[in-house]
C-alpha cells in the first residue's frame, strides 16, 4: 500500500468498501479519485458510479417507505414527527445528489474526452435530477426534471455512434425511458425509446462475444421488462397511470 500513489490508494479503498457494502465509505474513496484533474478510467467510472447509486439508492427506498407509510396512514398521531424524519431523509437526499452533480459539472464532463465518457456522466447527471425530481413539487421539481431531461437529451445525442448494443447506450436509453415514464408521465414517448432500444440492439446482438453479450443482454431483458409494464398502462392521452409497480433502471 505505501508503494501506491495516492490516487490508487483511494481506488483500491473504494474496492474493498465495496467488498464491505460500506458505501458511504465508497463514496468518500471515490469523491477523492474523480476531482483530480487525471481523466477517470472505466473501472473507476464504474466504481463512482456504484458508490453513489447505493449510498443514494438507500435513501431513495427509505423516503419511499416513510411516504407510502403516511399516505396509507393519513390520520397517525405521529404524523408531525413522521413527517419531519421524511424531511430529514429529504435533507440527505439533496445533499447526495447535488454534491455527485456538482463533481460532474465542475471535474468530470469538462475533462471527459471520449464520447463513452461523456455519455456515461451526463446520464448520471440526467439520473440524479430525476431523483431530486422524485420527492419535490411545484416550480423546483420542474426545474429538476428540465435539467434531466436536458442531460438525457445531450448524451442521447452523443450516443448516436456507440453501437446499439453498448451497455452505456443501452443504460442511458433504460433510464431516459424511465425518466418520461416516472417523472413526464408520457407512456408513449418511454415506450418508443425503449423500444427503439431495444430492437436496435436486437439485431446486432449476434456480433458480440460472451462476456459482451452478457453485459447487454441484462439491460435489454430490463428495457423488455419495462415495456410490458408500460404497454399495458397506455391510455388515450399517451399519460402514465401509475398503479405504484416499480420500474427498472440501473
Amino acid at each position: 500500500m505505501s508503494e501506491m500513489s495516492v490516487r490508487d490508494q483511494n481506488v483500491f479503498m473504494a474496492r474493498l468498501a465495496e467488498q464491505a457494502e460500506r458505501y458511504e465509505d465508497m463514496v468518500e474513496f471515490m469523491r477523492r479519485v474523480a476531482i483530480v484533474p487525471q481523466e477517470l478510467s472505466l473501472d473507476e467510472r464504474n466504481l463512482l458510479s456504484v458508490a453513489y447509486k447505493n449510498s443514494v439508492g438507500a435513501r431513495r427506498q427509505a423516503w419511499r417507505a416513510i411516504h407510502t407509510y403516511m399516505q396509507k396512514m393519513a390520520s397517525d398521531h405521529a404524523m408531525a414527527e413522521i413527517a419531519a424524519y421524511r424531511r430529514r431523509v429529504e435533507d440527505e437526499l439533496n445533499e447526495k445528489c447535488n454534491d455527485i452533480i456538482k463533481i460532474l459539472d465542475s471535474d468530470l464532463v469538462p475533462k471527459a474526452v471520449s464520447s463513452e465518457a461523456k455519455v456515461f456522466y451526463l446520464k448520471m447527471r440526467g439520473d440524479y435530477y430525476r431523483y431530486l425530481a422524485e420527492f419535490t413539487d411545484g416550480s423546483q421539481r420542474d426545474a429538476y426534471a428540465a435539467a434531466a431531461h436536458e442531460s438525457y437529451q445531450t448524451a442521447n445525442e452523443l450516443a448516436v455512434p456507440l453501437p446499439p448494443t453498448h451497455p452505456i447506450r443501452l443504460g442511458l436509453a433504460l433510464n431516459f425511458s424511465v425518466f418520461y415514464y416516472e417523472v413526464y408521465k408520457y407512456t408513449d414517448k418511454a415506450c418508443q425509446l425503449a423500444k427503439e432500444a431495444f430492437e436496435n440492439a436486437m439485431g446486432d446482438l449476434d456480433s458480440l462475444d460472451a462476456e459482451q453479450y452478457k453485459d447487454s443482454a441484462a439491460i435489454m431483458q430490463l428495457l423488455r421488462d419495462n415495456l410490458a409494464l408500460w404497454q399495458n398502462d397506455l391510455p388515450g392521452d399517451g399519460k402514465a397511470e401509475q398503479d405504484g409497480t416499480a420500474v427498472e433502471d440501473i
